[in-house]
């Protein structure tokens, strides 16, 4: 199950990365909510409006160092985001470790949660 996980982790940054919002209605729960470096909280429908309306838009995306901890039917796992692009012409590359929080619903692993926080300059 750790593997199918890291797997849906994997899909999810690659949505992340090309803006697929398609993609990103079937991985992120309807209740999803993310929380930004900055503390902001975004719903499913907000977090997939930055794609639609253009504003934000990335060049490259990775997800790596990932650990899944299993809790029946939630899952964590955390990891580093690295990832290059705009968000209304800022430029918003850097690293970020992110918790993600994954719960199964009508057999199907879905994205409830994610909160990222920069890593800073050196960090690991």
């Amino acid at each position: 199950m750790e593997d199918h996980l890291k797997e849906l982790g994997q899909e999810w940054a690659t949505a992340e990365r090309h803006g697929d919002t398609a993609a990103l209605t079937h991985i992120l729960a309807n209740d999803f909510v993310g929380i930004g470096p900055r503390g902001f909280m975004l719903t499913k429908e907000q977090w997939l409006a930055r794609y639609q309306s253009g504003d934000l838009r990335h060049e490259a995306f990775t997800w790596d160092d990932v650990r899944v901890r299993l809790y029946g039917d939630a899952a964590v796992a955390t990891g580093r985001q690295t990832q290059q692009g705009k968000y209304k012409d800022h430029d918003i590359a850097g690293q970020f470790r992110v918790t993600q929080v994954f719960v199964r619903q009508g057999g199907n692993w879905l994205l409830a949660a994610l909160h990222l926080s920069d890593i800073a300059q050196g960090g690991r």
